[in-house]
């Protein structure tokens, strides 16, 4: 059965050979390009073909234009597969494509297929369940770093901004938690292919959370200039940090006890000290403090400028007096207060 199996994948594979040498280039589909994507997601079990896999990627790097080409030739190999092996290839595949660090990997976003409810159609369910679970998490990690990808370019145009890389730590923390969710099963653990998607996932774990300390340390020296809302978030990123390390230290160990070579040798996750953690929240509490100061200054000149209009009010009202001309004289208090004065007998002095 198993002889049988691999004659007739043999066989499928120099059929979309064939078919592929008789494309006509265009914008969308280049020959090479497609025997290569071929070549490289064969139905064999043994291990990845690193030569046209290779290939791909030097496409890619060689020339924005042949990113669609590619794109195009990996979801048409998903499009018609069951097969666990040519769905771990083509993920392995894209993986090394958006790792290539070509210019053009920022602007494919969303992967163009969909393996999020991949189920391998040759194997009993029994069976397959452990590969169509690691294919679904791979497939998950893959597309959320697709999109991360295409986002941060977009934000990088306005330049550092500080919101702007709490939310990229954000994603990336999240990814994180989407790669430890790739972890092999069952029979798929002793599977060399399978290992050598876990040597890949590794060095992504090393990236990723290296980036994430970086940008940190970036956020919390900045964050004095900041507001609350990005300090607030910058205490949530370093205490979901704090946990993502030791999450990791029992990943590694889980890869090392499986066997995966990248894995051998546990990295050292740096932990941000507790008083750090407590400077972000004396920080968070300064600002409520500082916005209660304000709103008293705010009220109290509020009151300031009410008794300044009432005074103004007076003022204006005094200050409307109006001159009148006429021929009757006018008696003043003065005179009242002269005249009576005046009429008053004087005091008696005593000249004794």
């Amino acid at each position: 059965m198993g002889l049988w199996k691999r004659a007739s994948g043999a066989l499928k594979d120099r059929t979309s050979l064939w078919q592929a040498n008789l494309t006509r280039r265009t914008a969308l589909r280049n020959p090479d390009i497609e025997k290569a994507v071929i070549r490289a997601t064969r139905h064999r079990e043994s291990a990845f073909d690193r030569r046209n896999a290779d290939r791909v990627c030097e496409w890619v790097r060689l020339s924005d234009f042949n990113l669609k080409p590619v794109l195009w030739s990996v979801s048409n190999r998903m499009e018609k597969t069951q097969n666990w092996v040519i769905a771990l290839k083509a993920l392995y595949l894209m993986h090394a494509v958006m790792n290539s660090r070509a210019p053009c990997v920022k602007k494919i976003g969303r992967l163009p297929f969909d393996l999020s409810n991949f189920e391998d159609g040759h194997l009993p369910p029994s069976k397959a369940w452990p590969y169509n679970a690691l294919i679904r998490a791979y497939y998950a990690f893959l597309d959320q770093k697709s999109t991360a990808v295409f986002q941060h370019a977009e934000d990088e145009r306005e330049g550092f901004v500080m919101m702007n890389e709490v939310v990229l730590l954000q994603k990336l923390q999240n990814l994180v938690d989407l790669l430890m969710q790739i972890k092999p099963a069952s029979r798929a653990v002793f599977v060399p292919l399978v290992r050598n998607v876990m040597d890949v996932i590794i060095i992504d774990i090393y990236d990723i959370y290296s980036r994430i300390c970086r940008g940190i340390a970036i956020v919390i020296v900045n964050i004095y200039s900041a507001g609350k809302a990005e300090a607030t978030m910058a205490l949530n990123l370093v205490q979901k940090a704090t946990q993502q390390g030791e999450d990791l230290i029992n990943y590694f160990e889980f890869c090392h006890e499986i066997g995966v070579v990248n894995a051998s040798e546990f990295p050292v996750f740096d932990r941000v000290p507790e008083e750090g953690i407590q400077e972000l929240e004396q920080i968070i509490k300064r600002f409520d403090s500082d916005k209660l100061m304000i709103m008293d200054i705010e009220e109290k000149d509020h009151e300031e400028k009410a008794i300044v209009a009432v005074e103004k009010k007076k003022k204006k009202n005094d200050s409307g007096l109006k001159t009148v001309i006429t021929d009757n004289w006018e008696r003043f208090d003065e005179d009242f207060a002269t005249k009576s004065i005046i009429q008053e007998p004087p005091d008696l002095i005593d000249l004794s």
